[in-house]
C-alpha cells in the first residue's frame, strides 16, 4: 500500500525546501563576491554590488507592480463576463471563501487548451485568468481544483517569491558580467602573483558558472512552489480528485497546438507549461511532469 501524503506536510516540506534553494543563491553570491573582491579589490566590488543592485531592482520592480497587466495583454485576455461565465465567477468565489482570500479579478483568454493562471502582487491586486478551453472541458469539480491551484500561488505569494528569486539571480548575472567585462580593463599588478592569479582564474570560472547555477535553482524553486500549490489546493478543496482529474486532461491533450499561441515570457505563470511536453523531469522546466503531480496527488 502506497504511502499517504499529508497535504500539510507537503506544503511544509516544499516551502522549507524553497528556502533552501534561495540560501544556496545567497550562498552563490557570498562566494562570488568574496572572489571578486580578491581579484579586483574590495572598493571595486562594492561599487559592483550597488550597480548590480539599483540595475536589478529597477528592472524587476516594472515587473513587479506591472506583472498583471503585462501577462494579460501578452495573451491578450479580457474580462470575464459575470453572465455569459457564470460557472467560471461561482468557482472562483468558492475558492475565494474557501481560502479566506479577496475575491480576484477574473479573466478569460481565447485558448481551446486547458490552461489558467494567476498573476499580481498581492491578494488584493490578484488576477485569475482562464482559458475557454479549461471552461468548456473541465467540469465543475476539476475547474475549481484548477482554480483552487491558481488560487494557492495568490495565498503563498508566489509572485513575490519568484521576484525575490529574480532579484537575487539578475544580481548575480550583473556582477558576473561587470566583472568578466572589467577583467579586460584591470591593470597586470598581480600578474607575477601565483595566488592572485589562481583566484582571478576561480573567479572568471565562477562568474561564467554562477548565472548558469542559480537559474537552474531558480527553476527547481519554480518546481516546488508549483507542488506547494498542488497541495494548498487539496487544503482549499478538501479533496485532491477534482485537480488530478483536470491534470490528467491536460496531460492527454494535443500540448504541441499550444505553441505560438502563448508568450514564453508568461508561460510560468501558467498551472502546466505550454512549452513542456516532456514525460521525464528537465533540469530547464519551470513546472514539474504532470505524472509526478498526479502521483502525488493521489497519495493524498
Amino acid at each position: 500500500m502506497a504511502e499517504r501524503i499529508v497535504f500539510y506536510d507537503q506544503i511544509a516540506r516544499n516551502k522549507r525546501n524553497s528556502i533552501f534553494l534561495i540560501i544556496g543563491i545567497l550562498a552563490v553570491l557570498m562566494l562570488f563576491g568574496y572572489i571578486v573582491g580578491i581579484v579586483m579589490g574590495p572598493d571595486y566590488f562594492t561599487i559592483i554590488m550597488i550597480l548590480s543592485i539599483i540595475i536589478s531592482i529597477i528592472y524587476v520592480w516594472a515587473g513587479y507592480y506591472y506583472s498583471d497587466k503585462l501577462a494579460l495583454a501578452s495573451v491578450n485576455a479580457k474580462e470575464a463576463d459575470h453572465i455569459r461565465h457564470r460557472q467560471l465567477y461561482n468557482s472562483v468565489e468558492s475558492m475565494s471563501l474557501a481560502s479566506g482570500l479577496p475575491m480576484p479579478k477574473v479573466y478569460v483568454m481565447n485558448d481551446p487548451n486547458i490552461n489558467a493562471f494567476a498573476t499580481g502582487r498581492n491578494p488584493k491586486n490578484a488576477v485569475i485568468c482562464v482559458t475557454t478551453g479549461a471552461m468548456e472541458k473541465l467540469d465543475k469539480e476539476e475547474l475549481e481544483g484548477v482554480i483552487a491551484h491558481e488560487m494557492s500561488h495568490v495565498s503563498n505569494y508566489d509572485i513575490r517569491f519568484m521576484t525575490l528569486v529574480a532579484v537575487l539571480v539578475g544580481m548575480i548575472a550583473i556582477i558576473s558580467e561587470i566583472f568578466l567585462r572589467s577583467l579586460w580593463l584591470k591593470g597586470d599588478g598581480d600578474s607575477d602573483n601565483k595566488a592572485g592569479l589562481i583566484f582571478m582564474i576561480v573567479g572568471i570560472v565562477l562568474a561564467i558558472l554562477a548565472p548558469i547555477v542559480v537559474s537552474l535553482v531558480q527553476l527547481a524553486i519554480s518546481r516546488k512552489r508549483e507542488y506547494t500549490a498542488d497541495a494548498t489546493a487539496v487544503k482549499f478543496t478538501r479533496a485532491p480528485t477534482g485537480l488530478i482529474d483536470a491534470l490528467k486532461k491536460i496531460k492527454r491533450e494535443n500540448e504541441p497546438e499550444q505553441k505560438g499561441r502563448i508568450n514564453k515570457a508568461v508561460a510560468p505563470l501558467f498551472i502546466s507549461n505550454p512549452f513542456d511536453t516532456s514525460k521525464v523531469k528537465n533540469l530547464f522546466s519551470t513546472h514539474p511532469p504532470l505524472e509526478e503531480r498526479i502521483k502525488v496527488l493521489e497519495k493524498m
